[in-house]
C-alpha cells in the first residue's frame, strides 16, 4: 500500500489501472482533463506545470507508483497536440517528480507505449530526434505537416526511448523505470481510431495472432505487475502486450 499516481486516469487503460490499484490497497492520484484528482492540460507545459505542483500538493511530494497513461491517439485531428501530449505530457512529469521518488522503497514508474513504436520509419526521423532534443516547438511544427500516424507512432517511438535512456539515472536513484507497448485495446482512444475514415481501415487490418483486442483489465494487471515486488529486476525494459501483432509483423526483429 502506498500512493500512486496515474495520468489519464478517467478513462481507458488509465482507468483500469486507476481501479486494480486502489483495489491492491494504494490511494491513487489521478490526473486528467476532468474528473481527476488532478485537473490539467498535458498538452501544454503550463498545463504541465501546473499538474506537476498539483501532483506534489496532493502526494506531499512522496510517491511510490507512477503510471504514464495519458495519451492521444493518430485519428485526433490536431497533429501538434498529440505530440504534446504523448511524449511531453509524459516525460515531463516524470522527470518533475523523479525527486518525489527517489529512495522509497519499490518506487516505480511504468510508461504507456505503443507496439506501434516500431511500426514506421521512425529510428532517424525529425520528429523523433526533435522530441528527444526536448525541442517541443520543432516537433510541433513538424507534426502539423505530416500525418496522425507519424505524430502517434513517432511520439511513442520516442518516448520508448526516453524510457530507456533514463535506467541509468533512475536506477541509481533506487526507482525501477519500465515501458509497456499495448496493442489493440477496448478503449475510446480506439473507438476513435476505428471510427477513423482512414485510420479505421488500418485498424480494421491489423494481425492479432489471438485473435482478439485487450482489455483495459488485462494491461492493467500487466502494469500492476511490473510496478510490484516480482519485478523487482525488471528496469529500463519496454514490454509488448499486443496479442503477437509485433511478432507477427516483423517476427525477425526484436
Amino acid at each position: 500500500m502506498g500512493t500512486a499516481v496515474v495520468t489519464g486516469s478517467a478513462s481507458g487503460i488509465g482507468a483500469a489501472v486507476r481501479k486494480h490499484l486502489e483495489g491492491a490497497g494504494d490511494r491513487v492520484v489521478g490526473v486528467d482533463l476532468h474528473h481527476a484528482e488532478v485537473e490539467a492540460d498535458l498538452s501544454r507545459p503550463e498545463g504541465r506545470r501546473a499538474a506537476v505542483q498539483g501532483i506534489r500538493g496532493e502526494t506531499a511530494g512522496a510517491i511510490d507508483r507512477l503510471v504514464l497513461c495519458a495519451g492521444l491517439g493518430a485519428h485526433v485531428d490536431d497533429l501538434e497536440a498529440i505530440v504534446s501530449v504523448n511524449y511531453f505530457g509524459a516525460v515531463t512529469l516524470l522527470d518533475g517528480l523523479r525527486d518525489a521518488m527517489a529512495g522509497r522503497p519499490g518506487a516505480s514508474v511504468v510508461a504507456v507505449c505503443s507496439n506501434s513504436a516500431q511500426m514506421g520509419p521512425f529510428e532517424e526521423h525529425p520528429l523523433v530526434e526533435a522530441l528527444l532534443d526536448g525541442d517541443e516547438a520543432a516537433a510541433r511544427t513538424i507534426a502539423a505537416e505530416e500525418n496522425g500516424f507519424i505524430a502517434y507512432g513517432g511520439s511513442k517511438h520516442a518516448l520508448s526511448r526516453a524510457v530507456r535512456r533514463r535506467a541509468a539515472e533512475f536506477g541509481e536513484a533506487g526507482i525501477r523505470l519500465n515501458g509497456i507497448a499495448p496493442g489493440p485495446t477496448q478503449t475510446p482512444l480506439m473507438d476513435g481510431a476505428k471510427a477513423h475514415p482512414i485510420y479505421g481501415r488500418g485498424v480494421a487490418a491489423l494481425k492479432v495472432p489471438l485473435g482478439r483486442w485487450a482489455q483495459p483489465e488485462e494491461i492493467a494487471e500487466l502494469i500492476g505487475f511490473l510496478l510490484g515486488d516480482k519485478a523487482a529486476y525488471m528496469h529500463g525494459s519496454i514490454v509488448y502486450a499486443d496479442g503477437g501483432n509485433d511478432a507477427a509483423l516483423r517476427p525477425d526483429q526484436f
